[in-house]
């Protein structure tokens, strides 16, 4: 089994992290993708965070109706700042014949150098790096996406402005966000 593992805040999720999802799985063939949606990351600011909860929720709309993504709440229930060493190696626990394939955008591969056990990690996936706008390169699991200009900071912005977020979200997410009233300043 091929498991992608694609982790963040998600805060939301949007249609660019969905295509980042779709074309790893099709270039590295993996069986499985899994969202990990974190319940505090280490390398962005926890204010104005929506709920995990709530991402969590957004997530599993978000990949509904594609039998190859799937949604772990690992990180979510264990609470506190979530290390991808520390996921990697229940996933590990979890399913040792698994090859793990962690999936991560350009921005934050370039972050790489100052996580935890950086080693280990790459011990225990293979980094799998989506092309990205300024991130230009090429390296050993390096993958090119179709450019999609949306990022979460950008929709937060959008929401709370009023404006419109249709086409940049899955219905169901912009619904879910709507009815919840996030992201509103």
């Amino acid at each position: 089994m091929r498991k992608g593992v694609f982790g963040g805040t998600f805060d939301p999720i949007h249609v660019g992290h969905l295509v980042i999802a779709e074309a790893a799985a099709e270039t590295f063939s993996l069986d499985r993708v899994l969202f990990v949606p974190c319940a505090h990351p280490p390398h962005k600011p926890v204010e104005g965070l929506a709920p995990v909860a709530d991402r969590l929720e957004m997530v599993r709309l978000a990949v509904e109706g594609n039998p190859r993504f799937s949604v772990c709440d690992l990180e979510a229930i264990r609470g506190g700042v979530s290390y991808t060493v520390d996921t990697l190696e229940a996933l590990r626990r979890e399913d040792p014949d698994a090859e793990l394939f962690l999936i991560l955008g350009a921005d934050m591969a370039a972050t790489m150098p100052t996580w935890r056990s950086i080693e280990q990690v790459r011990q225990l996936a293979r980094p799998c790096v989506a092309s990205r706008e300024g991130y230009e390169g090429a390296s050993e699991g390096y993958f090119r996406i179709p450019t999609i200009g949306v990022s979460s900071s950008d929709l937060r912005a959008r929401i709370g402005a009023g404006r419109s977020i249709r086409y940049l979200v899955p219905d169901p997410v912009r619904r879910y966000m709507e009815d919840r009233g996030l992201y509103r300043t």
